[in-house]
């Protein structure tokens, strides 16, 4: 049995007429009657009792009624699922974003993506840049919102720059420099240091002491802590000073004070990056909607008294 013969049964016992399951098919009907042999030779049943006037079904083809249309249903399901997966309607989509960074549109994002695929499940993980690389390895996530990937696997990947950041220096709100709208780097040089954690964003580690190298002193670090908020919270708490990207003014902030710095014009950018193997159709729809949303995004993050210039890897 095959669909097209299912079909032709159960046209057949639907119009209790073989001529007339002909018409409804578009075919003829020594045709059906080929069909309707085929699947009683093939289960040694008779399907229908037939008369010169007549087509009666029978017990044996009542069973097979059943079964059939529920059969025709499902092939019916699996045709529309297949074409709504090809077209990102149905499926998962995993997402990672470092939340100092995303805090502000990923909801946004999530939530238009979602009106457009409903049927699609989102979930969102609060992942590190290291946290991401690990997640895509194991293939864990789909998307995911980060900094530039180290150069051993770049070539893995397609990236996009949804945004580009700045470095600051961030001091609490009793600090002497407080007051300061910007300062050079070097006004920082005697102070205790709290820089985010190497293993967790090793670029953004490294630039840092790179930058302070720059200005000619090796920053006193008295914590390295491995997110962002226990960072802001840490300088709110007057533990020391940090040089983070300006982004991280969305946190929980209170008590803190972010101060240009004059002599650091390194680029921070968040990057969407998705596998070059990947083909979900569900990925690419994702993808579309957070590159047309470019342009707000980058307005709302926009440092305003900040200038970029080419530098952060």
């Amino acid at each position: 049995m095959d669909i097209k013969t299912l079909k032709s049964f159960v046209s057949v016992a639907k119009h209790q007429s073989f001529s007339e399951a002909a018409k409804e098919l578009h075919t003829v009907q020594p045709a059906i009657s080929r069909h309707i042999a085929q699947i009683e030779s093939e289960l040694d049943v008779v399907l229908f009792i037939r008369n010169s006037r007549d087509v009666a079904i029978t017990q044996a083809g009542e069973q097979l009624l059943k079964d059939a249309r529920a059969i025709l249903a499902l092939a019916d399901k699996a045709k529309t699922q297949v074409k709504r997966a090809h077209n990102g309607q149905v499926g998962t989509l995993n997402i990672a974003h470092l939340s100092s960074a995303c805090l502000t549109f990923m909801a946004a994002l999530v939530r238009e993506y979602k009106q457009q695929y409903p049927s699609v499940h989102v979930t969102l993980f609060e992942m590190t840049a290291t946290e991401q690389i690990h997640a895509f390895k194991n293939d864990l996530i789909d998307v995911g919102f980060s900094r530039p990937l180290p150069d051993s696997i770049n070539d893995e990947f397609v990236s996009h720059t949804i945004y580009v950041d700045s470095l600051v220096a961030i001091v609490n709100q009793n600090h002497a420099l407080a007051n300061y709208k910007n300062i050079d780097l070097a006004k920082l040089k005697n102070e205790p240091f709290i820089i985010f954690n190497r293993e967790e964003a090793l670029g953004l580690f490294d630039e840092t002491i790179l930058q302070c190298k720059q200005a000619h002193f090796s920053p006193n670090i008295i914590s390295q802590p491995r997110h962002m908020q226990t960072l802001v919270t840490e300088v709110a708490a007057g533990l020391g000073v940090a040089i983070a990207p300006y982004c991280v003014r969305k946190l929980y902030s209170e008590g803190c004070h972010f101060i240009k710095l004059s002599d650091v014009l390194t680029q921070i950018p968040v990057l969407l990056q998705i596998k070059k193997a990947d083909t979900n159709a569900a990925v690419n729809a994702f993808v579309e909607i957070a590159l047309n949303a470019k342009p707000s995004i980058e307005k709302s993050m926009a440092c305003p008294v900040l200038k970029y210039v080419d530098g952060f890897n």
